[in-house]
């Protein structure tokens, strides 16, 4: 039970406020946390209101005080579970108006109760803002279904009221909702790659943060699948290197965030990327999270966080710079494995530094690692599908350095194997030195909350199989993407779209040049604060004002995503074609490695929403207009969109807005 105090509405009529208050409060004592007078006589001039509004109700009903909800780290002041309904309460003592703020934190805990908790999903959730002070609000009941209510809002006078009416304007139900059996479902919330890492932080476990849906079995046995490779390796004295391979969104970063500060960071671990928005971001939110106020407090949180959080890059040069040097890592995450350095990319130097690498980077790793003279371990997070830049060494050199090396070994599922790149094929059959485990490969995508269809469907697209496409979206009675050839619709969309504190954004690729003559040509100029700041913040994503790029934005993630298609990947003779920008026009691109990259940076921005992704395609430039543009001709944006639409996006509305969509298994 998440509740710290459940009643019946009888138990609930039989105490007092301040017994209720006295009951809350030795609940929070038991969990070690300090109790303020203010909270306690908050807690008893809720119960009082309670009373008032609850008397006569049916005593069946049941009220819980206090419901955790874990992805947020709050606690619903009170949930009411009625034979038909799930009323979710915030209470605002001595309130004299209803805060925007206060709306969208009462919105937000019933949609994280529509989405996580799987006795909400047959019923209505209905969000109650009790402001006391308030002047009684005019109430317009909106249409009651099963799914997350608009909030409503209330005084101390006017909440008996309008949870009768509430009620009434319900309905008797098809499928009574059962307090008890409510009680019990799991609520299992899926967290963003942000809030895993500050509760990871804290010393949560994987296991309370992962998602009960299809793929909860999936995370949890990878989890454990690397935690038998790092017992193993300690056990024998050995070297290990251990790929985790996975679908985009499948909880691949989740799994290492774990390693480095879940259960088994005692052996010392540190999280490498070369993304260094990434880096950034992660640093920048758990110094927020560890010190809020800022100051010195926060200066020593962020160097904390370095520690934990590498630049890749950086952690190689300074190594090789010491080779005498035994990290102090035991157990080193390297994300992105796949896009490690070859030997000439790694060796190349720039007009701003010398590189002191001799060697490919997944070479350089395994002999920093194994100086340690015991035992070491390398989990290479493999995002396959996501190569966007030149120098990626990809999967076929690391297996290469490991067969070279006697002193490791590696173990991953059989995916590796599989690819039709030879580039991403760890080897060739099966060699000595791989041990095959089928549990480190994710295969379910975590990232969006309510559809598992999206990854799929996003390969399909960008194979140019519409009609695989199409049966995809049919299948799943539709999948969260939307065509809009506005922008102005576009932000309307994105806003209308989040609710609660869900967090929208920009995105596009860095080799679409030419959306500046649409309107839209600001990339993010501070990451960290887009990422992480809140509007009424211009700098953040709710701005709508500046984009994300592909290398902005990958190994992060956002609810609800705009998606701004560029001249870069366009349709042509019945497939896509991939250009670049260079003077004055568009120029196709000829090799297959850039094409690949082209196409995968739309993949990466097709996968970064959570839950729904509106893709603007501008308009273009109309043939007949005497100032007609040729690097965006009207009739190439227009293939576009016919194309997205064909595949199973669906034209962007403002109402009616879809039903969401449930996950098999979740209920």
């Amino acid at each position: 039970m998440r509740a710290w105090l459940s009643l019946s509405i009888a138990e609930f009529a039989a105490l007092t406020p301040a017994e209720v208050a006295a009951r809350l409060a030795y609940a929070q004592a038991g969990r070690f946390a300090t109790l303020e007078l203010a909270q306690r006589q908050a807690w008893e001039a809720a119960a009082g209101i309670l009373h008032a509004a609850l008397a006569g109700a049916d005593p069946a009903w049941r009220l819980l005080f206090e419901f955790d909800l874990l992805r947020l780290e709050k606690r619903v002041d009170a949930v009411l579970l009625t034979d038909r309904a799930i009323l979710v309460l915030e209470f605002k003592q001595g309130a004299r108006r209803f805060e925007a703020a206060d709306l969208r934190q009462a919105e937000d805990y019933a949609l994280d109760l529509h989405d996580f908790h799987a006795g909400s999903r047959r019923h209505s959730v209905i969000p109650v803002l009790v402001a006391t002070e308030a002047p009684e609000p005019q109430v317009d009941f909106p249409l009651l279904w099963h799914g997350v209510a608009p909030v409503l809002r209330a005084n101390a006078q006017s909440l008996g009221p309008l949870l009768a009416a509430t009620q009434a304007a319900i309905g008797p139900p098809a499928e009574p909702l059962h307090p008890a059996a409510w009680e019990m479902a799991p609520y299992r919330p899926v967290p963003t790659v942000l809030e895993a890492a500050t509760l990871l932080y804290r010393r949560n476990s994987v296991a309370d943060l992962a998602a009960a849906r299809a793929d909860a079995a999936n995370l949890t046995r990878t989890t454990a699948a690397i935690a038998r490779a790092i017992a193993a390796a300690r056990q024998e004295g050995g070297h290990c290197v251990v790929f985790v391979t996975g679908i985009p969104g499948a909880g691949k970063t989740l799994c290492g965030l774990n390693i480095v500060f879940g259960a088994l960071r005692e052996d010392g671990a540190a999280f490498l990327t070369g993304n260094a928005p990434l880096v950034t971001v992660l640093r920048e939110a758990l110094a927020r999270d560890a010190a809020p106020a800022g100051g010195q407090a926060r200066a020593l949180a962020h160097r904390r966080a370095v520690t934990a959080l590498q630049n890749v890059h950086q952690f190689l040069e300074a190594h090789v710079l010491q080779p005498e040097h035994v990290p102090e890592a035991r157990i080193i995450v390297f994300d992105e494995a796949q896009r490690a350095w070859d030997a000439a990319q790694a060796t190349k130097g720039s007009l701003r530094r010398r590189s002191h690498l001799t060697t490919s980077e997944p070479a350089h790793a395994l002999e920093i690692m194994a100086r340690h003279e015991d035992w070491s371990v390398i989990i290479a997070l493999i995002g396959q599908g996501q190569e966007i830049n030149t120098g990626e060494a990809g999967l076929a050199e690391w297996g290469r350095v490991i067969a070279a090396d006697p002193r490791w070994r590696a173990v991953a599922a059989p995916r590796v194997l599989a690819s039709v790149e030879p580039a991403q094929r760890l080897a060739e059959g099966e060699p000595p030195w791989l041990g095959i485990d089928k549990d480190l490969d994710l295969t379910v995508p975590m990232r969006s909350v309510r559809d598992a269809a999206g990854a799929p469907w996003v390969d399909a697209l960008l194979r140019g199989d519409a009609a695989e496409a199409q049966r995809i979206a049919e299948a799943a009675g539709g999948v969260p993407f939307f065509v809009t050839r506005d922008l102005a619709a576009l932000r309307a969309g994105l806003r209308g779209f989040c609710r609660g504190l869900r967090r929208a954004g920009l995105v596009a690729s860095a080799g679409a040049r030419r959306l500046r003559a649409e309107g839209l040509g600001v990339q993010v100029p501070d990451v960290a604060e887009w990422f992480l700041n809140r509007w009424p913040d211009i700098r953040s994503s709710e701005a709508l004002e500046t984009f994300a790029t592909e290398y902005d934005c990958q190994g992060l993630e956002l609810d609800v995503v705009g998606l701004a298609w560029g001249g870069d990947f366009i349709r042509a003779a019945g497939g896509w074609q991939a250009r670049r920008f260079a003077g004055t026009g568009w120029q196709q691109v000829r090799g297959a490695e850039e094409r690949v990259f082209i196409r995968n940076t739309y993949r990466v921005l097709l996968t970064r929403a959570r839950y729904e992704t509106i893709l603007w395609v501008p308009r273009g430039s109309p043939a007949d207009d005497p100032f007609a543009d040729a690097t965006r001709p009207a009739a190439e944006m227009d293939a576009i969109a016919e194309h997205l639409l064909a595949c199973g996006a669906r034209p962007l509305a403002p109402q009616p807005r879809p039903a969401p969509q449930l996950l098999p298994g979740l209920l």
